[in-house]
């Protein structure tokens, strides 16, 4: 199985679509993500992000269409597939009396968790659990019962269950749900490692800051419709435009006359083919330039230009 351009394709959808009663929560998907992706799937809260990755792991049946993992029609192939497939979606579970290495123990002797190349003593579940704890920050709490955990504690483990078998693919709905910011960023980093190590994710999210500072690739859900599917350095290539900064945007736009496409305050859009032209151009008449360079669009803007519910997709700073 392989995507357009030739590379193997994890996952691939093939005309979902699930409905509930008159509702339809996600409609005809056709999504492809392709084998060394951080594929950041993105829709505002109710565009059917869950519904689709409750679909993929087989904890819901699409009301039509076909998904296939590795190559594997789901969920038929689930017994296989499953072994291979890290995954957290919405809130973890886990027993609030247990510890955190316990539960993380018993579920990989329960078979909930992916096998891996590992062995299956109780000495090899606890070297597991007790790294997957240190991977997510927990090893100082692992033995403090888990009704104590905080939500972003929680929400580790949760993570550290995804992580226990070294899975080929990681499926995580809003992985960073309530970490404060330095939280998300050393999961954010975690990510990144593992992606370094071979792992394909797929990371459903709604924040956008997130999603641009460690995806390489998009999918965008619109009321259950996938409206844009591309890889990230394409989507936020140069425009073609040159952003301009100065205090002097009055005499810049009229040195520059039909040039200047947007001006908002000291910030200047212009139409330019070299922006090194333009700069000695601006200074040599004594414009004063603060900042100078090629536009390029945030995923913000790309998101808002596909989304009929502009403004709802929230970017965390």
């Amino acid at each position: 199985m392989t995507s357009r351009d030739g590379t193997a394709a994890v996952i691939r959808t093939h005309g979902v679509t699930k409905v509930f009663g008159s509702v339809s929560a996600v409609v005809d998907l056709d999504l492809t993500v392709r084998s060394g992706d951080i594929y950041g799937f993105l829709g505002s809260n109710g565009s059917g992000k869950t519904t689709t990755v409750r679909c993929l792991l087989g904890l819901v049946l699409p009301t039509s269409g076909r998904i296939e993992i590795f190559g594997q029609e789901m969920p038929k192939a689930s017994g296989a597939v499953l072994e291979r497939v890290g995954a957290l979606v919405e809130g973890p579970a886990a027993y609030g009396h247990l510890s955190g290495l316990a539960n993380l123990m018993h579920l990989d002797a329960s078979g909930k968790a992916p096998a891996g190349p590992l062995g299956g003593s109780r000495r090899d579940r606890r070297d597991r659990a007790t790294h997957a704890l240190g991977l997510v920050g927990l090893q100082s709490v692992g033995r403090r019962p888990v009704r104590g955990y905080s939500l972003g504690m929680r929400q580790r483990l949760g993570l550290a269950a995804a992580m226990l078998r070294q899975p080929e693919l990681l499926i995580l709905d809003e992985p960073t749900n309530g970490l404060d910011p330095s939280g998300i960023r050393e999961i954010r980093e975690l990510l990144g490692t593992l992606h370094d190590s071979g792992t394909t994710i797929l990371l459903s999210s709604h924040l956008l800051s997130e999603v641009e500072q460690l995806c390489t690739r998009i999918g965008l859900l619109d009321r259950g419709e996938l409206v844009l599917e591309q890889d990230l350095a394409v989507l936020r290539a140069p425009t073609g435009r040159v952003v301009i900064v100065t205090p002097d945007p009055d005499r810049a736009a009229a040195l520059l006359g039909g040039a200047v496409e947007e001006c908002d305050g000291e910030r200047l859009v212009v139409r330019a083919r070299d922006p090194g032209d333009l700069n000695a151009r601006l200074v040599g008449s004594g414009v004063v330039v603060r900042e100078l360079g090629p536009e390029r669009r945030s995923l913000e803007d790309v998101v808002d230009a596909h989304s009929s519910r502009r403004g709802q997709h929230e970017v965390a700073r």
